[in-house]
């Protein structure tokens, strides 16, 4: 039995699912059969979300709905925000997150139905509330008070407008509604194989989501691109990032943001935040970042013949953009709420109990003996 023991299930299918495919050899990723190369440029965040949903895009009808009614779901309840105020303002933002959206589940006028609908709803109203909790404690660990939400913005300028106080700029607004879609799902990674374990015990939304946080908080799922820029700190400035490289590899130093566990090629979402990166840069007269990782990606490409992943750029534009580097793992949850939830649907809609079993080397002939003669 131990040859058949995939260490991590490694490669090992254990269901059907029609939300996500990934194809390493190609390069390619699609959801809903659509290539995020094209829904990267025709789409948005929230008709991706749609589309996760739903199984389809919509019509304008049905994305007009769509779009109102995350927009009107929004604002946290006032209890919450009164929780938020007396976490320690050394709480980190992955922690506030798992807390609050846990918290949310008790404000929830759907907390005790589980049927499709009323998950529906409870996804409209996470996926809107998320942003505004995490927006909200960055304002409040700076001792500011939160801004409220702007329903004629989009969900990704809308998060931008609340972090800071200030509309973003319409290439800012882009760049963090293609990184949103970029990490809308990625078939059964560890936060998603969570939320499906959790969800086949017939358990609700909220408990889930909140399991796939606890698992996005772990540094091998989540985290990589917050590593990344401690690196381009380090490096500081592109004279120094090959002779910096070069010897990191050689001292075998375990360098983020490049490798993956099914892609045998480049992510394919690295490229677009490669450009948009390079455009904010641009725009914000900051190219030190991205003129670090392109040297950090040729030397790595050429001597270790591993490839970027989605996480090589994607802390640089939220860097440019001043977002703190512990908020970029709760930027991911943010995103991923779409993948999670359909993945929730998909599981209660064909559920089977996820119960593996494990091959035991511990003894078998163990004898007790009596805690007066130990």
């Amino acid at each position: 039995m131990t040859d058949l023991i995939k260490a991590g299930l490694e490669d090992v299918v254990i269901s059907t699912s029609e939300i996500c495919f990934i194809d390493g050899q190609q390069g390619r990723l699609l959801y809903r059969g659509y290539d995020i190369d094209d829904l990267v440029v025709h789409s948005t965040f929230e008709e991706v979300v749609y589309l996760l949903w739903y199984g389809a895009l919509p019509t304008r009808k049905e994305l007009d709905a769509h779009v109102k009614a995350l927009a009107a779901s929004r604002r946290l309840p006032a209890r919450l925000i009164g929780i938020l105020k007396n976490l320690p303002r050394k709480t980190v933002p992955m922690e506030v997150l798992r807390t609050g959206v846990s918290a949310l589940s008790a404000f929830d006028p759907d907390e005790r139905d589980n049927s499709r609908e009323a998950t529906l709803r409870k996804a409209i109203r996470l996926a809107a509330q998320m942003p505004t909790l995490v927006a909200a404690w960055e304002r409040i660990r700076r001792g500011k008070e939160p801004v409220a939400p702007n329903p004629r913005l989009g969900l990704a300028a809308n998060f931008l407008y609340m972090l800071s106080g200030r509309k973003p700029t319409e290439l800012e607004a882009k760049t963090f509604d293609v990184a949103l879609i970029l990490h809308a799902d990625h078939e059964y990674n560890a936060s998603t194989f969570a939320a499906r374990v959790t969800a086949a015990t017939l358990s609700d939304l909220h408990s889930a989501v909140t399991s796939a946080i606890g698992a996005l908080k772990g540094p091998l799922h989540g985290g990589a691109n917050e590593q990344v820029m401690l690196m381009v700190d380090q490096i500081k400035e592109p004279a120094r990032a090959e002779t910096w490289i070069r010897k990191a590899l050689a001292d075998k130093a375990r360098i983020m943001g490049f490798g993956h566990r099914v892609y045998r090629v480049e992510d394919p979402r690295a490229k677009h935040l490669r450009r948009l990166a390079a455009e904010l840069g641009r725009q914000a007269g900051n190219t030190a970042y991205v003129g670090i990782l392109d040297t950090v990606a040729r030397v790595v490409t050429a001597e270790k013949h591993i490839y970027p992943n989605v996480d090589l750029y994607s802390g640089a534009a939220y860097a440019i953009m001043g977002i703190p580097a512990d908020q970029f793992t709760p930027i991911f949850a943010l995103s991923r709420i779409a993948g999670w939830a359909a993945h929730v649907l998909e599981q209660h809609a064909h559920n089977r109990l996820i119960r593996p079993r494990a091959e035991y080397t511990g003894p078998t002939q163990a004898t007790y003996v009596p805690i007066s003669q130990r």
